[in-house]
């Protein structure tokens, strides 16, 4: 047989037509297998094009492929023979497929190729096997009973609700015994269809674990707005005590509590109730609708988070048709094909002319992983709350990428992500993902030298400044894990970042105009989410030059020096200090204003913490100076001030600078969503949209790294710097996760005095 022709693994359905291109879908596979001989192992490699759910026996195995591009598509790993039997066994899985044209998922990569791909092998103890692939033996069917929608009216990030109807024919589809007859054959794609130079026929294996999946009960009921059952009924439903059934041509209408914002695939058991329609609607929070939102101002107004008396439950809504076919022994089970995330769903069921009977309302938690060996505690009250939420933050922005948030974007972001990493380095000292992040967005870089500001992407979206976040990352890394090999391999893509800055430098040697408003200029100037500004970027003069592109200039050519040095790269890194004093000098001369500060844009006397804290993270303002420049950073109120998101950066320059003492009342943000009785952290301020944005999981790095003082004091971290900083606390103590083991610190204030305990682990090298 000619090479070309050999079977790739890749099959489609033969059902497909051109008008099925045009609109998500999601289309059923499956095949039985019969086999009588003890298993000791049936390893599946397996991926599709968008993305897939496994099923053996009707058991959810796993969902993929981890995220890739149109260069890098990966596979999945699994072992599968606990869920096989003697006889016959059904492997299944159902795929759902994005259009090529269209954002709909805008962090989901989609090829020409639509198509499901499994390669795998029966193992049995005498040292036989066999060789299982998507063929003609696989049949398929699309469902065409559910349409994937937007989440909102105009366009959203996700593109992942659903608006579905139950259908008969489809029950128990994953499990043996389901006669698939008048189910479609499926097509194969050969080798020459699908070359392994691009995607998806390159296949590479996955470099994370996959994400884990718990089931969970709701919490309770938060409110019953309208029923002819008490709560208690409710609840004992969602405890499996009993079951709530609708009569018929009645609506009824509650509201269930998670207990704490989470993510999971929700499921409804039903019985009977052909034609009753279910809207299942998932939020963060009760708030207060916006009247007439317009396209950037759609999120609600929000206080008290389990205000459920006066606000209401604002969210995305799936609407799932019942078919009926529901019976005690076999129910009608609905769910999902995506993640959802929430802390509140409210349930709107309309029986039709029939009665429905719910018996069951559950999810399955997921998420990356994570396993945080950190602790941590100090003796401000609240640390241990804001640890809570902040732990929390980062599980719950973790699942095949680092995440925005996952209620609306689910998009991995350079600045959010540098933050996470080092979040995820202090608590569990897990590097798995930042490996794979690092190489994401490095294969996003254009040929301007500018990465993408969030990857992967389907899309073109450029924040300039987000590229020095990018190499803060990998010197992160650097310092945590000394990989020389991985610095080597992306010094080209920071050279690139760079040269787009040194290009951009004006005739006052300072970098110009870059960026600016997105929905104005070629690339968004984003800076932080600050009142006084548009769109997170500061106001800025005719000529559009923003200070704190300067800035972060600088502080990239600063850490890539250190990463070129460390490659055994001198000369380039003279050649970037040299770079940065030259930006330095250009920016004390054409951006000082008054009383020393630095102005936001060398045109106009507009001032922020932003430009002071960087002016000092960057020597460009030094010794007393910086001092004086940090004290009126934090006094003058007229200075724009530094949101959740740039607080890292804030209290970077308070440590520098001697003034750590004064964070106290930086962390009233945290307060006030300990207060609002959030269970995660909050985008921006406590009414800001996302209620989950990690990179305000602040204290999980400040705790054990700058208070307990727990750092790498040189890279790999050959030796461990412990230089615990109190500030105004009285006392902290803890056990901080290091690639050496837990190293134990505890600290306290004794007549103005800091007295350290430390432990570590024998042979760790410590500098104090």
């Amino acid at each position: 047989m000619d090479r070309f022709m050999l079977p790739s693994g890749w099959i489609w359905t033969e059902e497909w037509m051109h008008s099925d291109s045009e609109k998500p879908k999601l289309v059923h596979f499956r095949r039985t297998l019969n086999t009588d001989k003890e298993l000791s192992s049936f390893v599946i490699n397996i991926s599709a094009d968008s993305r897939y759910r496994l099923y053996v026996n009707g058991n959810p195995v796993c969902v993929g492929p981890c995220k890739g591009d149109d260069a890098v598509w990966y596979y999945e790993t699994v072992d599968v023979a606990e869920y096989m039997t003697s006889g016959e066994n059904v492997i299944a899985a159902t795929v759902l497929r994005y259009p090529t044209d269209g954002a709909y998922n805008h962090s989901v990569w989609r090829t020409k190729t639509p198509g499901l791909y499994l390669k795998g092998r029966l193992e049995f103890p005498d040292g036989t096997g066999e060789d299982i692939t998507c063929d003609k033996q696989w049949k398929s069917r699309i469902n065409r009973g559910t349409d994937i929608v937007s989440e909102m009216p105009y366009g959203g990030f996700l593109n992942i609700n659903e608006t579905a109807a139950g259908i008969s024919e489809l029950q128990g589809w994953t499990l043996p015994g389901y006669n698939d007859e008048s189910w479609a054959g499926v097509k194969e794609y050969s080798g020459f269809s699908l070359p392994k130079s691009v995607s998806p026929g390159g296949l590479c294996p996955r470099p994370i674990p996959l994400m884990y999946e718990t089931a969970r009960k709701f919490a309770g009921v938060m409110a019953v707005r309208k029923s002819a059952h008490a709560a208690a009924e409710w609840e004992g439903m969602l405890r499996g005590g009993n079951a709530v059934t609708v009569a018929a041509n009645t609506t009824e209408i509650v509201e269930l509590n998670a207990g704490e914002l989470t993510t999971g695939y929700l499921r409804l058991a039903l019985e009977g109730g052909d034609g009753a329609e279910i809207k299942i609607l998932c939020s963060e929070s009760y708030a207060f609708p916006r009247e007439n939102p317009t396209i950037f101002e759609h999120n609600p107004i929000k206080s008290d988070r389990t205000d459920w008396e006066n606000g209401t439950l604002v969210g995305y809504t799936d609407v799932y048709t019942a078919g009926g076919f529901g019976t005690p022994e076999s129910p009608e089970v609905y769910e999902p094909f995506w993640f959802r995330t929430f802390r509140f769903v409210r349930l709107e069921i309309a029986a039709g002319d029939k009665p429905l009977t719910v018996t069951g309302v559950d999810y399955r938690e997921t998420g990356y992983p994570l396993e945080p060996v950190t602790t941590a505690a100090a003796s401000d009250p609240d640390f241990a709350g804001i640890w809570d939420i902040s732990l929390r933050s980062l599980r719950r922005c973790m699942h095949e990428t680092y995440e925005d948030c996952p209620f609306y974007e689910q998009l991995q972001y350079a600045m959010d992500t540098r933050s996470q990493i080092l979040f995820t380095y202090a608590t569990a000292g897990d590097d798995r993902m930042a490996r794979r992040t690092i190489d994401d967005f490095s294969r996003s870089q254009r040929p301007d030298g500018m990465i993408n500001c969030c990857y992967p992407s389907y899309g073109p979206n450029i924040i300039p400044g987000f590229s020095i976040y990018y190499i803060l990352m990998i010197h992160d890394h650097m310092m945590y894990f000394g990989d020389r090999e991985l610095v080597r391999r992306y010094l080209p893509t920071i050279d690139g970042i760079l040269e787009f800055f040194h290009r951009a430098l004006d005739e006052r040697g300072i970098v110009g105009s870059v960026g600016g408003i997105h929905i104005q200029k070629k690339y968004w100037s984003f800076i932080d989410w600050v009142d006084e500004w548009q769109a997170g970027v500061p106001k800025t003069g005719e000529s559009g030059c923003i200070t704190m592109e300067s800035l972060l200039y600088i502080y990239g050519l600063m850490h890539a020096a250190e990463l070129a040095e460390y490659a055994g790269r001198g000369g380039v890194a003279g050649e970037y200090r040299e770079r940065a004093e030259n930006v330095r000098k250009a920016i004390r001369k054409c951006c000082a204003g008054k009383d020393g500060l630095i102005k936001d844009s060398p045109d106009l006397e507009e001032y922020s913490q932003h430009c002071q804290a960087f002016a000092a993270l960057t020597n460009t303002v030094t010794g007393e100076d910086a001092v004086k420049l940090m004290e009126a950073a934090l006094d003058q109120e007229s200075l724009a001030k530094c949101s959740v998101s740039f607080a890292f950066y804030l209290f970077r320059a308070l440590e520098q600078t001697g003034l750590y003492h004064r964070t106290k009342p930086l962390w009233n943000s945290w307060r006030e969503m300990l207060k609002m009785h959030l269970t995660t952290c909050v985008e921006n301020g406590a009414s800001g949209r996302s209620d989950c944005h990690a990179w305000g999981s602040l204290l999980l790095y400040e705790l054990p790294a700058v208070i307990l003082g727990v750092r790498p004091a040189e890279p790999g971290y050959k030796s461990v710097k412990v230089q615990p900083n109190l500030g105004y606390l009285d006392s902290a103590e803890g056990s901080v996760i290091t690639p050496h083991g837990m190293v134990k610190v505890s600290v306290r204030n004794s007549d103005g005095a800091a007295i350290s305990e430390i432990s570590a682990p024998e042979g760790v090298k410590i500098v104090r």
